[in-house]
């Protein structure tokens, strides 16, 4: 290694990204930070044949050894449930995935998610998300609707995560949230904080002043609501590109602005008094009841594909629960834009 001393992790990764290093395979590996870490947690990466860890710093002209573990033999059981397949091929897959449908297994769900029916429908699996996410490269929420890729193999596995580690993937959300954000002028507005665990709730994402991830959405408002002409918008159609892709990215800067998704219990209007709920007409609360959870959807995914290098892209409408609220939503239509012809 002739990089000057730093910490581990980025050392090594900054190797790997100029191709440094000599390979097993014969040509240079892709691997993201954070699979990175996790092998020199559990203890495959070397330096001068001692374990390290993430934070050591490497000595000039030290020889690191990288071992890829092979993937844990899986123990979930295949289940017969539906998937509408957008794309496939030996690389990988692109999925619409229904709201209520877990993307992969935990401690408190071992059954019943994305990842046992891919078992079920897909023969290959890239291993290196684990036992328990094998080919899952991202997710998305139980309850959010939409596009996700998952791969068949662990060199489209590796690149695609640095494909999301760059930003180089489009991503765009549609959602149905309480008011009407203010964004002025045609430029979409960029929300921008820093996202960590709640500290008075570790089940909820919030907005830190210190710590956290940094996380970038940018919104634009398509559609708002409102019982007159005169009448401030009790809800709105926006569309969400995604810079970064943190837990509950959107459900939090929504939240943030004062305008939380219908639907979400989590983050949204948690009791019928709240005054957000309450000014709702009687047909959108009747329509909103019917929400399979908060009214979020993955419309739009876009990305080079990892082996060819052919761009890609993919649409989908959204689910029935969500397009019912849209058409009960559009009777009190105030500003229409071009969601129509998205």
């Amino acid at each position: 290694m002739d990089s000057p001393p730093d910490r581990a992790d980025l050392t090594i990764l900054k190797a790997i990204e100029t191709g440094k290093g000599r390979w097993e395979s014969g040509k240079p590996i892709s691997c993201s930070r954070s699979q990175l870490k996790r092998l020199i947690e559990d203890g495959h990466v070397t330096s001068d044949g001692k374990q390290i860890k993430a934070n050591a710093k490497i000595r000039t002209g030290s020889e690191i050894i990288i071992l890829f573990p092979a993937p844990v033999k899986m123990d979930l059981l295949p289940e017969d449930i539906p998937l509408e397949f957008l794309f496939q091929d030996e690389h990988l897959l692109v999925v619409n995935k229904p709201p209520g449908l877990t993307v992969h297994p935990s401690s408190t769900q071992k059954e019943g998610t994305l990842v046992h029916a891919l078992l079920h429908h897909v023969k290959n699996l890239s291993g290196i998300g684990g036992v328990l996410r094998p080919g899952i490269v991202h997710r998305l929420d139980k309850d959010t609707s939409g596009v996700l890729v998952v791969s068949k193999t662990d060199q489209a596995h590796r690149a695609l995560v640095e494909s999301f580690s760059r930003h180089d993937i489009e991503r765009v959300y549609w959602a149905l949230c309480y008011g009407s954000p203010k964004v002025t002028g045609s430029l979409p507005l960029k929300v921008e904080s820093y996202l960590g665990r709640n500290p008075k709730d570790r089940k909820k994402m919030t907005s830190l002043k210190t710590g956290g991830r940094k996380a970038v959405t940018y919104l634009k408002k398509l559609e708002t609501y409102s019982k007159s002409e005169t009448a401030a918008p009790f809800a709105s159609l926006v569309e969400l590109r995604l810079e970064t892709g943190r837990t509950h990215q959107i459900r939090v800067h929504l939240t943030g602005l004062g305008h939380s998704l219908i639907g979400d219990t989590v983050y949204g209007a948690v009791t019928e008094k709240q005054p957000k709920w309450m000014a709702l007409p009687p047909l959108i609360k009747e329509a909103a009841q019917k929400l399979k959870g908060q009214a979020l959807h993955a419309r739009v995914l876009g990305f080079k594909h990892p082996i060819t290098g052919k761009q890609l892209h993919f649409e989908s409408s959204p689910p029935e629960h969500f397009n019912y609220l849209l058409e009960a939503l559009r009777k009190y239509s105030k500003v229409t834009t071009d969601a129509g012809n998205k």
